[in-house]
């Protein structure tokens, strides 16, 4: 908590000067100002989240998905998918639980598909074309930001449908279809062009064809990595990708008694808890590292052994005979690094998932002019997303970045205004932030604790047979809830604390929504009204800097 900072007494005015006034001199002025909660700060599509909270949490739900909606198309997918770093950030956690913010965003995604809101678009055309390349997050975002800023937008997706990886690498079980496919089709319904089944292989070929006058590439990765197993008689391997597409294409593969998934990602989770759900009596996870080191996230790990998939933690394949597989016991060092010690094991089972991770293809751009790439085959681009041929840009995992549905889709957006400054001979400059709000910088001792509303989960048994979707959501009045328990850090929600509290009487409301503002004739910088301020929203500076 912050420290306080009353003046008991000011230095008496001298009368001699004939200073106005016999009360105290003030030496300091509160002001009203709005700093950036940590939950804004940290999330990767620039949600606003501390204002459409502050909307729902007064029942305007509509406008709240407006608000959203201005930074991400698709808050029923995020508010399922996400992995939530807003809420890792949450100054709430310090007094007991982060607000579910991916859950209210959720509750907000599901209202507005039952209501059939519509985004508010009132650019007027420019004229101008844009070609994207992949409808996963990262492109589909970037077509609905161009398309609110005015320009026409045509996606080239090589799949039979748009969507990506959401459709093919994330369980129907975490995103049921149906609100997928909804919010995809609220996209196209802005005016954005996909065209399915059409594989880009010649980029320049594609432009001209098309008269574009700008493209942005998101292809997502979907080609599996591949590792060296020596194997006598190897039984039946596949990738996780490939196994998790089959699945959702209705072509499921028969996997046998025992399957043993190999990686540490939540990609692994993903295909040992579908391995659960198609009959797979055991499903084990062999990963090399112990779990403090494992790039799934927590939860998904939580979830995953609370369905019955044993974890096989610092175990690496070494060989595979058929159905048995010969694995060496590692040990971590100092570093985090998984070491050989020398001894081994056997583990039985019937079909082996490698989910050792995914690359992009991006082959058809080394043809391009000026395109340079990492040795992993990501794309180089500038800070304006651009590559370096004028005009072409790329995003997602296209290019060097931490993979997630948020990142994509907060790449897409950013080129999306990179790409409209680039069309009218301009260069977007990012507003400027405010300063981050601490914990420290909070005055929450009034606040009592309100626990975190938490989503009811299917039972055990449901879980593991079907693909029914593992978490029910809020209702109303638990969002709205859950919505109040946000601090609102950094940006006044009129409490009146600061009003009740002045002393002199100098604070002056100005109505619902319009806040307050100071008589400073009256104000005698005292600081009552910044010590009564719970989140922040009031700062004292020096006389001198009025």
């Amino acid at each position: 908590m912050m420290s306080y900072k009353t003046r008991d007494m000011t230095r008496p005015a001298d009368l001699t000067k004939h200073e106005k006034g016999t009360g105290p001199f003030r030496t300091q002025h509160p002001i009203y100002h709005d700093l950036l909660p940590p939950c804004n700060n940290a999330c990767p599509a620039g949600e606003n989240i501390q204002a459409w909270l502050a909307l729902a949490q007064a029942g305007k739900f509509h406008q709240a998905w407006q608000k959203l909606v201005e930074e991400n198309p698709m808050p029923a997918v995020h508010g399922r998918v996400c992995y939530h770093p807003c809420e890792s950030n949450c100054n709430r956690a310090f007094v007991d639980t982060a607000v579910s913010i991916h859950a209210v965003e959720r509750f907000l995604g599901d209202m507005a598909l039952k209501e059939g809101w519509k985004p508010e678009i009132t650019a007027k055309s420019s004229g101008k074309r844009i070609l994207i390349v992949g409808g996963g997050p990262s492109g589909l975002s970037a077509a609905y930001h161009l398309t609110r800023l005015g320009h026409a937008v045509e996606i080239h997706e090589a799949g039979p449908m748009a969507g990506g990886m959401l459709h093919f690498g994330i369980p129907s079980y975490r995103l049921p279809r149906a609100e997928l496919d909804s919010e995809i089709k609220r996209i196209e319904d802005t005016g954005v062009k996909i065209v399915l089944n059409h594989k880009v292989t010649d980029l320049i070929a594609e432009k001209t064809a098309g008269n574009f006058d700008a493209m942005f590439i998101a292809v997502g990765a979907h080609l599996s990595k591949r590792v060296d197993i020596p194997a006598r008689e190897a039984g039946k391997i596949m990738d996780a990708v490939s196994f998790l597409k089959s699945v959702e294409t209705g072509s499921v593969p028969k996997l046998g008694r025992r399957v043993a998934i190999y990686g540490g990602g939540n990609t692994a989770m993903d295909a040992a808890r579908t391995a659960k759900r198609l009959g797979a009596e055991e499903a084990f996870i062999i990963y090399r590292r112990d779990r403090e080191h494992m790039p799934a996230h927590e939860f998904e790990a939580d979830e995953a052994i609370e369905e019955g998939v044993k974890i096989n933690w610092l175990r690496t394949i070494k060989e595979i005979d058929h159905t048995t597989f010969t694995v060496e016991v590692m040990k971590v060092d100092e570093s985090g690094r998984p070491q050989p010690t020398g001894r081994f094991e056997t583990l039985e089972a019937d079909a082996l998932i490698l989910a050792l991770g995914q690359d992009t293809d991006s082959d058809f751009l080394k043809r391009v002019p000026g395109v340079e790439f990492q040795r992993d085959g990501t794309v180089i681009v500038s800070d304006n997303m651009m590559t370096g041929c004028a005009g072409l840009f790329a995003g997602g995992d296209m290019v060097p970045s931490e993979r997630t549905v948020t990142i994509a889709t907060g790449h897409g957006k950013k080129a999306a205004h990179h790409i409209d400054a680039y069309l009218r001979g301009e260069t977007h400059v990012k507003p400027s932030k405010h300063e981050l709000v601490g914990f420290e910088k909070l005055h929450v001792w009034y606040l009592s604790e309100a626990p975190q509303q938490e989503q009811h989960h299917l039972t055990i048994q449901e879980r593991t047979t079907s693909f029914r979707e593992v978490l029910a959501g809020l209702s109303e009045s638990e969002a709205i809830y859950e919505a109040r328990r946000c601090f609102s850090c950094g940006n006044c929600f009129e409490c009146d604390g600061c009003y009740g509290a002045c002393p002199e009487h100098a604070i002056i409301k100005l109505g619902p929504g319009k806040r307050y503002r100071y008589d400073y004739d009256l104000c005698t910088g005292c600081a009552v009204c910044y010590e009564q301020c719970p989140c922040h929203a009031i700062d004292m500076i020096p006389e001198s800097a009025h």
